[in-house]
């Protein structure tokens, strides 16, 4: 929470000292300035609505990308509060149905002149609520969430005419005519329900609305600025707009009159992407005001960030806090609350016995994310997110697995098929409540669809051709490591058959690796690897995805081992894992890729492909290395300020990853069952366990002056090796850190300690 009012020096002294909470540490506003594109408004635990202030939705296509989010913390007006955001995506889109408050009695219509300055000292933002004050109209704007519905609470000053307006056009990926059609209807009963139909970055969205006021307007006018001209603004009754019960058009703002009103004024919003029964259904699925339901999603936050408590200094409890809830923001809830949801083929379908979710931008979050969640959400959201994935396949029009899907609508954005390791991991982890055939085959139908990003050549070839197919090298490797997970859940099945195909297929890593040079590069149809080649180079549409020779040729997480044989051993591996670290960026100038953030060298941090990298000392005999690059990635990267994150959260992925750095270990390897241990950034963390157990990190001796592991126990006998089970930490019990101020250059050193690779000896 960010607070701006301190309260005096002798309150301070007269309040008994409490131990805060995991949810009184998180503060909103993190990741909302410079490239974190995340968002401080309401939302509850995977809330299909995020009721958030948007500060520029007048952008258009590629300069959006700052307001991903629709909120940046450097603006200084707010255009007014819609209902759908992505929490640090690459990408814009959503902000549907922006309301904003308006005094006086002339009402304008277009965001230029509704448009409102604020101050960051009027702000308060805590998970599940935000408030801000539109000085120059003197309004206190007040936002909560439950899981379908957004409430707004809006206070005017005394005795001022108050009205609403409901802009219907808005959106965070604007262009002419991306609203392909839109409606609005006034009901009998007092409820306003609407829908609108989009194309932005995913194609004919759909989504409605159902909206109830607390206090009954005096009035309404509906207005479609395209036909309805020419409109300077609301001026009083009149032009037979007023008090109509319906409009339709691709333009429709409506404004709803409260007079001179001396109470707050409550508007309850509800969403659906199937139908206006299916938003009015959800509006009365959550009961109560506004208070009733900040009460409830606060409580809802409280019971989801208590699954981890941790120690440390306030400044890193805060930056951990915080990643912890921005986890645990999507994937969202999809489904209305009779189960009916939008699938990617743009139908309705019935879900039975658990809740669609959708927002899955998995190129980001199968690496930390999801196996965040197996270990502190498994049965409430990882066995939803994979029947989602299983139904979302089932209903695809090309019978494969989510890439980047968001309202159950795919963009197709980024490469792979990691839909695919977050389901492997969770079977393997014993997560049921799916059918693991039904899952499997969707694995492998998703792997041998041959017309999807090169399929057909790696099929037939061993690796993707780039002179058939972009960003080649990139998906070689990515496809590999995929496949080696499909046979791992294969080979837990019994499937002898499909694990020995997919294992084969774990080892196509080496097609892309060019022995001579030591990179991962892209190759021809006919054998030979590209030329001219740059490993510095950073081209979109190239042979690589948002990264370099640098970042890919790290890439074979299931076979690390494989690749520092490949490299000529240990000092080799070492030797060129500082070599980009330290790589002189002078000359380096990457400031028209929108993605390249948080470089270290060559060693990219705001963006996902580095992510495991620092880890991989282990692999080469080297740990006290990983723990000194750790250091040096958190603290150049991570801060408790608004340009706290140094790229893209990407819907939770960059915040996974401190979480599980700050404990003291990473997945590397999702599908591996093994976590890589790195150090601690806490002094004591519990993970309070979905079977009821604790597991506690405790950190002695942690400060600045001390960064080395000298020496580690698990449950009081000493730990050796290099990795952590999945197994041992869901037994509960204790990991514990003795850290020192030199490098300990023999513990976790010997092969036997080393993490998981497919080709290595154990």
């Amino acid at each position: 929470m960010q607070m701006h009012l301190l309260p005096s020096i002798a309150l301070l002294l007269a309040t008994p000292a409490v131990a805060a909470s995991t949810y009184d540490k998180v503060d909103p506003f993190i990741g909302t300035g410079g490239e974190g594109h995340t968002f401080p408004g309401a939302v509850a635990p995977f809330g299909m609505v995020q009721l958030s202030p948007d500060t520029n939705t007048a952008c258009v296509i590629r300069a959006c990308y700052k307001w991903a989010a629709g909120y940046r913390h450097e603006d200084r007006t707010i255009d007014g509060f819609s209902h759908t955001h992505f929490s640090g995506a690459g990408h814009s889109d959503l902000g549907d149905f922006l309301v904003m408050p308006v005094a006086g009695s002339n009402v304008p219509l277009d965001r230029d002149h509704y448009r409102a300055p604020f101050d960051h000292a009027s702000e308060m933002a805590q998970p599940g609520y935000y408030a801000v004050t539109l000085a120059d109209r003197q309004v206190r704007a007040e936002l909560t969430a439950g899981t379908r519905v957004g409430v707004h609470r809006y206070t005017f000053q005394q005795g001022s005419e108050a009205h609403l307006l409901l802009d219907l056009r808005t959106s965070l990926y604007d262009y002419p005519g991306k609203t392909l059609w839109s409606s609005i209807r006034q009901r009998e009963d007092g409820i306003v329900t609407g829908c609108r139909q989009t194309r932005g970055w995913a194609p004919d969205r759909i989504l409605c609305f159902a909206m109830r006021f607390d206090t009954a307007p005096t009035g309404h006018a509906f207005v479609n600025t395209e036909s309805d001209v020419p409109y300077k603004g609301f001026q009083g009754p009149g032009r037979g707009t007023d008090n109509v019960a319906e409009r339709q058009g691709r333009a429709i703002v409506a404004r709803f009159d409260f007079g001179r009103e001396t109470r707050p004024i409550e508007v309850k919003v509800a969403l659906s992407s199937v139908d206006e029964a299916g938003a009015i259904a959800n509006l009365a699925s959550e009961p109560g005001d506004f208070d009733a339901i900040r009460a409830r999603t606060r409580s809802a936050w409280e019971q989801a960030l208590g699954a981890i408590d941790v120690t440390a200094p306030p400044a890193m409890e805060r930056s951990v806090a915080t990643a912890l809830y921005h986890t645990l923001l999507a994937p969202s809830v999809a489904s209305d609350s009779d189960g009916r949801w939008r699938g990617p083929d743009n139908q309705v379908h019935q879900a039975q016995g658990f809740t669609v979710r959708s927002s899955f931008s998995l190129w980001d979050t199968f690496r930390a994310e999801h196996p965040l969640l197996t270990l502190i959400q498994p049965a409430q959201t990882t066995t939803d997110v994979v029947r989602s994935l299983i139904e979302s396949r089932k209903a695809s029009p090309f019978g494969i697995l989510p890439v980047w899907q968001f309202q159950g609508r795919e963009t197709w954005t980024m490469i792979g098929y990691h839909a695919v390791p977050v389901i492997a991991d969770a079977y393997l982890k014993g997560i049921g409540g799916f059918d693991p055939k039904e899952a499997l085959d969707a694995m492998v139908a998703s792997a041998t669809y041959a017309p999807y990003g090169g399929l057909g050549d790696y099929m037939k070839l061993g690796y993707v051709a780039v002179d058939h197919e972009p960003e080649a090298a990139s998906k070689t490797v990515e496809y590999a490591y995929d496949d080696w997970t499909i046979a791992r859940m294969a080979q837990a099945m019994g499937r002898s058959d499909v694990a020995a195909t997919f294992t084969k297929r774990a080892g196509n890593w080496r097609n892309g690796f060019d022995a001579k040079s030591g990179w991962v590069r892209a190759r021809l149809a006919d054998g030979a690897f590209r030329a001219p080649f740059d490993p510095v180079s950073i081209k979109y549409g190239s042979d690589y995805t948002e990264g370099n020779a640098w970042q890919y040729s790290w890439f074979m997480p299931q076979d690390e081992a494989g690749l520092v044989r490949a490299l000529g051993g240990d000092a080799r591996t070492v030797a060129k894992l500082d070599a980009m670290f330290d790589y002189d960026n002078s000359k380096v100038d990457y400031s028209d890729s929108e993605d390249i953030a948080g470089l270290i060298g060559q060693y990219i941090h705001g963006n996902e492909p580095s992510h495991h990298v620092a880890y991989l000392y282990d692999y080469a005999g080297a740990p006290w290395r990983t723990q000194a690059r750790l250091k040096q990635i958190v603290d150049s990267q991570y801060k408790p300020t608004p340009d706290g994150l140094a790229g893209n959260d990407d819907l939770g992925q960059m915040s996974a990853w401190l979480v599980f750095t700050a404990l003291g270990f990473y997945p590397v390897t999702p599908g591996s069952l093994e976590y890589v241990i790195g150090r601690p950034f806490v002094a004591h963390a519990t993970l309070h366990l979905p079977n009821g157990r604790t597991f506690d990190v405790v950190a002695d001796a942690l400060d600045d002056a001390h960064p080395y592991i000298g020496r580690v126990t698990l449950n009081g006998r000493p730990l050796d090796r290099l990795y952590l089970r999945h197994d041992e930490i869901m037994a509960g019990g204790e990991l514990r850190f003795s850290m020192q101020a030199t490098p300990n250059r023999k513990w976790g050193t010997a092969p036997i300690a080393r993490p998981f690779s497919m080709s290595a000896a154990r």
